[in-house]
């Protein structure tokens, strides 16, 4: 009989990032400064670890205010009557499959997952790291708005890439 150990996302040791080509011509890159996850194991490589994160849809930081503005109104994320995304899911091979709920759009999706291995900190914690990437559509999750240059090119692409470097810490 395996023992389900419990995790914690370590905030001060992890990053939750996305990236949007702007233009079709360069990339923005944002960050969710708030969040929190746990997973639940009774494996030592993961394997079939459940896992649950929220992001603070109003700590949403792409270097530039107005912009962080515009993502949190209704035209994106609508921070006000829709305060956190979530997901949950499961670790199996290098995947991490789940429900991402953003707004009140609920869609599985597939994450690519790099686990880095367990490694004690000087404070006498067990750490386990990660390195997740996945794409998603914003416009299946309602962040519709949408605007075409004079030239025709897509203002803000409808693929976003979610980069996550995540250090949990043994409970």
């Amino acid at each position: 009989m395996s023992t389900l150990t419990k995790w914690a996302i370590d905030p001060t040791h992890s990053e939750v990032s996305f990236k949007v080509k702007h233009l079709v011509i360069s990339t923005v890159t944002g960050y969710f400064r708030e969040f929190e996850g746990s997973a639940e194991s009774t494996s030592d490589d993961f394997q079939g670890a459940k896992v649950a994160f929220a992001a603070k849809i109003d700590s949403i930081d792409t270097n530039q205010k107005d912009r962080d503005g515009h993502l949190k109104s209704d035209d994106f994320f609508n921070a006000e009557k829709y305060p956190h995304l979530k997901f949950e899911g499961t670790i199996s091979g290098d995947k991490l499959k789940g429900d991402l709920t953003i707004r009140d759009f609920t869609k599985t999706l597939e994450l690519d997952v790099d686990f880095g291995g367990v490694a004690g900190d000087p404070y006498g914690n067990t750490k386990a790291g990660f390195e997740i990437e996945g794409k998603i559509s914003r416009k299946e999750f309602g962040l519709k708005w949408d605007a075409v240059t004079e030239a025709g090119s897509v203002v803000v692409s409808d693929q976003v890439k979610l980069i996550l470097s995540v250090q949990l810490v043994k409970q």
